[in-house]
């Protein structure tokens, strides 16, 4: 029986392997890891610093080979994005195209508070703005907070103002209250979903009016006035705007022993952030390797920048295009032949929280990338089920490469469940599977993620782009 290796020796925590270089190496991809996330809160953030970082990696434009009728060649660094809300960089590989591409696909939405597009109002000499929660939220986790707005605003005549307040130190937070303690009887006698409703999520802007006593809603005005000070919009502006609240303040380290990451929107962007500096570490390849990164996942990937959109698609067809003779037939082949990693995070076991999960088959802090077979809700509705042959293919892999791994389920078969783009790239004929970091607090303001785990996640991504 000594012959026969156990799960339990797999699925080893990272930290035990680690020599004084190694940690290094953990440390610093976190420290660069941190100031993206303290940077990148919205969708178009996200894609702006990606784009940046990309050109500085000799990645170009793919509308420049289009423009100029340059082909594309083995070892060629491209890009395209739509609306500045979703990115694929490609490295053109050596092997003819149809024989698929080895892809990381992750989404760079996170759950936040919108708003709304008449949002400004006054109440009582304050002004608050109106929002609409996007994503699945708990509600009672955004009151209290120091709460920050990025996004733009488009105005008539097409210009784009970038909006970012509270992240500043010097400048001033918004928030939302709650009830205080004292008159909150009827309050704490309801479920946590109804304690704070979702028209009670009104952000707090400030409270000095102008000093025109014979003027209607002061405050507002004096707000109003302070913005277009500072942006040169007005009230009508609002309407064409993109405005997010998220938490305002830098990702920091967590724990004592500095050992994790606390961040806003670790789901999705921690392993966007890892899929990318997977890529970047890549010089060249056999199969063409993508990382495509989506908005719109948090609300059923739809829309225009959404994994349901034909963008990825087009895309690929413009690549397909660039490396000459072009056919429907090479698209169709080259999608059918690829394998993907639907890189997304999932849950780790709390102890704190026993019930909901499984322990055989949950996800624990420090043992690396966790592979989910499947996710969906409850008899596996709405998953992408991975075939074990490709599953037995990542195994060999990660052994090949050193790399701490585990596997999971999101939680007790009858607690709920989640999703991800994999099952629609699925639809392609690909080989797909759910793999990620695994977090606490996953959706709320703040959550959290383990260094070695985000380090085991780019190290295993970056050896799928080298293998598969």
């Amino acid at each position: 029986m000594s012959d026969v290796k156990s799960l339990e020796k797999t699925y080893e925590v990272a930290w035990d392997k680690y020599n004084k270089n190694d940690l290094e190496k953990v440390f610093t991809l976190s420290d660069n890891y941190i100031d993206f996330m303290s940077k990148c809160k919205t969708e178009r953030e996200c894609v702006t610093e990606f784009i940046t970082l990309a050109k500085k990696n000799g990645y170009k434009n793919i509308d420049t080979y289009i423009n100029e009728g340059t082909k594309l060649k083995a070892g060629d660094k491209v890009y395209a994005s739509s609306m500045g809300k979703t990115l694929a960089l490609f490295l053109i590989g050596s092997e003819p195209i149809e024989k698929g591409f080895k892809i990381l696909g992750a989404h760079i939405d996170s759950p936040r508070l919108d708003l709304k597009p008449n949002p400004l109002y006054e109440d009582s000499d304050l002004a608050l703005v109106k929002t609409h929660y996007y994503g699945g939220v708990k509600k009672y986790q955004w009151v209290t907070l120091p709460l920050a707005i990025h996004g733009v605003v488009v105005k008539k005549d097409g210009t784009v103002v970038n909006v970012v307040i509270g992240e500043d130190e010097k400048e001033p937070v918004v928030g939302i209250s709650d009830l205080l303690i004292h008159l909150s009887a009827d309050q704490m006698k309801k479920t946590l979903d109804k304690a704070i409703e979702g028209e009670d999520l009104n952000v707090f802007m400030g409270s000095i009016p102008i000093k025109d006593k014979d003027a209607k809603n002061r405050v507002k005005l004096n707000i109003l006035k302070l913005l277009n000070n500072k942006y040169g919009i007005d009230e009508e502006d609002f309407v064409s705007s993109e405005l997010e609240v998220v938490p305002a303040g830098r990702a920091r380290n967590y724990g004592l022993d500095s050992s994790m990451v606390m961040a806003y929107g670790h789901d999705d962007r921690v392993c966007a952030y890892t899929s990318y500096e997977a890529l970047m570490n890549m010089k060249q390849t056999d199969k063409t390797c993508i990382v495509l990164l989506v908005d719109k996942e948090e609300v059923g990937s739809i829309g225009a920048t959404g994994m349901q959109s034909k963008f990825f698609e087009n895309t690929v067809a413009e690549v397909v295009n660039l490396l000459g003779k072009y056919s429907e037939l090479k698209v169709r082949r080259a999608l059918a032949n690829s394998k993907m990693l639907s890189s997304d995070v999932t849950a780790a076991y709390d102890p704190t929280f026993p019930s909901v999960m499984e322990k055989r088959n949950s996800a624990y802090f420090g043992k690396g990338i966790v592979l989910n077979k499947y996710t969906g809700a409850r008899g596996k509705s709405g998953c992408n089920d991975a075939n074990p042959e490709f599953i037995a293919e990542l195994r060999s892999i990660m052994e090949k490469h050193n790399i701490t791994w585990q596997t999971s389920e999101l939680g007790k078969v009858d607690q709920g469940g989640g999703g991800t783009i994999a099952y629609i790239l699925a639809e392609y004929g690909m080989q797909v599977i759910d793999s990620g970091v695994a977090l606490h607090n996953m959706h709320a303001p703040w959550e959290i993620a383990s260094k070695a785990d985000i380090y085991e996640a780019c190290r295993a991504y970056e050896a799928f782009l080298i293998e598969a």
